[in-house]
């Protein structure tokens, strides 16, 4: 993350007090893209991705966004917290694992729309620009307090400079603060008219809302209103809860069949963050039968026999043969137990039948060739790699797998090139340069690999004087 001088000492002080609350404006609004991800974890699931853009996609266009290239990204962190930075909505796996329903889920993504809608990032930043010329100010008198306190002797008028300095500060961060709760506010209207418009109930949001006000009663803390970035949850609570029971949709459940496809997520996350009893624990007396089996046939895979893991596979795909995230937990077993050839053949199923057409599914298919490892296969394997990239051009582990494919090939410009959009997208700029130039080196000048070469070498990182 890079942010400049003093405004990121700023930010790293300010931050303390937004630890704990969700649903943030968010505080990395100097960084995008590969360089926010060199200090957010992120995960990539092709089923976890499709159906959170399925609960997006409605309201961005109520908002007004739904051609704007919003990217929602999936952060690796237990918290209930998400968050905007730049085009980007980042959700933690914590939210949606705890999220006992879509609804729930729904509810925080309509929030953070309102904050990209209404514009909120832009102006943060000129209140940022404020406060830290608040504070700068501050410090500034108050040096000079210190000083006089010192050429006189006065240590009574030096305490009072120290006190100017930390005066200040505070100054500017509840004048932050303050303009931060604000907008949250405006969120929280901008979300209800968004899930109104898409006929959805803002139940979620409140039960959200409400979670806050139970971790806050139980935390035993006094804490002060402007010290948060958030209206204090029992006031947002009321004001919220009186708008939502005005909708016709208040009471309006989720359909059955999306429940089932939120229950299997929260079991996916929950086997692959907290471990094997976790699937179990967290559906403990649910109704839903495949959602269980889904958790069991997944802890099964990580944690237990392969091929215990590939009959209940195959009991899933029984049940619903068009579920491509069920060929995919079959290829990962068979990849799993050194079976690459009909690994591939399910996970090109997968592919075949994935709705949202994610470019993960064909990396997937083309690493499973990479490990047949046959020139023929290693060709398949390029082709489907690309084609992933093609669909998800910053999957950065992609490259590295189109790297290897190339360099098993014998094509070493090609590699190096893979090599050093790997690097950009995963933030190293000063590698990605490196391998950029040891690629032109091999290309013919000006062919694309040259030219794509080129633009990694003359990339300036923003806020880089070089």
């Amino acid at each position: 993350m890079h942010s400049h001088g003093s405004l990121s000492r700023f930010l790293a002080t300010t931050a303390r007090a937004f630890t704990g609350l969700a649903l943030a404006a968010g505080l990395a609004l100097t960084s995008t893209g590969a360089a926010l991800a060199q200090r957010v974890p992120i995960v990539r699931d092709a089923e976890i991705e499709a159906l959170v853009r399925e609960y997006a996609r409605p309201v961005l266009k109520a908002a007004g966004l739904g051609n704007s290239g919003i990217n929602i990204v999936l952060v690796n962190d237990p918290a209930f917290n998400a968050f905007v930075a730049g085009r980007r909505i980042f959700i933690n796996t914590g939210a949606l694992m705890t999220a006992e329903t879509p609804n729930e889920i729904i509810g925080v993504l309509a929030h953070e729309a309102g904050h990209i809608a209404g514009g909120h990032q832009e102006r943060l930043r000129d209140q940022l620009e404020r406060a830290q010329t608040m504070a700068i100010v501050a410090a500034l008198l108050g040096a000079g307090a210190m000083v006089a306190g010192a050429a006189t002797d006065t240590s009574g008028l030096g305490a009072a400079g120290a006190g100017i300095v930390s005066g200040g500060s505070e100054m500017a961060r509840r004048s932050l603060l303050g303009y931060q709760r604000s907008e949250e506010a405006t969120a929280d209207r901008s979300a209800l008219t968004y899930l109104n418009a898409t006929g959805q109930s803002a139940q979620g949001m409140l039960k959200t809302f409400q979670r806050f006000q139970s971790a806050l009663s139980l935390s035993g803390a006094r804490v002060d209103p402007y010290r948060v970035s958030h209206p204090m949850p029992r006031e947002r609570i009321a004001n919220l809860e009186t708008l939502a029971r005005e909708s016709p949709y208040f009471d309006k459940a989720d359909p059955a069949a999306l429940q089932q496809r939120h229950d299997m997520m929260r079991v996916k996350i929950a086997v692959y963050t907290q471990g094997q009893a976790a699937a179990s624990r967290l559906l403990r007396g649910s109704s839903d039968s495949l959602a269980v089996s889904y958790g069991d046939a997944q802890a099964t895979y990580l944690f237990g026999d392969l091929r215990s893991a590939l009959t209940k596979a195959d009991a899933l795909i029984k049940s619903q043969p068009k579920n491509a995230y069920f060929h995919e937990l079959r290829g990962d077993v068979l990849m799993k137990s050194n079976k690459p050839a009909a690994a591939a053949e399910a996970y090109a199923t997968a592919a075949q039948l994935d709705p949202a057409k994610s470019g993960i599914l064909p990396i997937q298919l083309g690493q499973a060739y990479l490990a047949i490892g046959t020139p023929d296969a290693l060709k398949k394997a390029v082709s489907e790699i690309r084609k992933g990239l093609d669909r998800d051009r910053e999957n950065a582990s992609g490259y590295r797998y189109l790297a290897q494919a190339y360099g098993m090939l014998g094509d070493v410009a090609d590699a190096d090139l893979a090599t050093a959009d790997g690097h950009y997208y995963s933030g190293a700029y000063q590698d990605a340069k490196i391998f950029a130039m040891r690629a032109q080196q091999k290309l013919q000048r000006g062919s694309p690999g040259w030219v794509r070469a080129q633009d990694i070498i003359n990339y300036k990182q923003p806020g880089k004087k070089k």
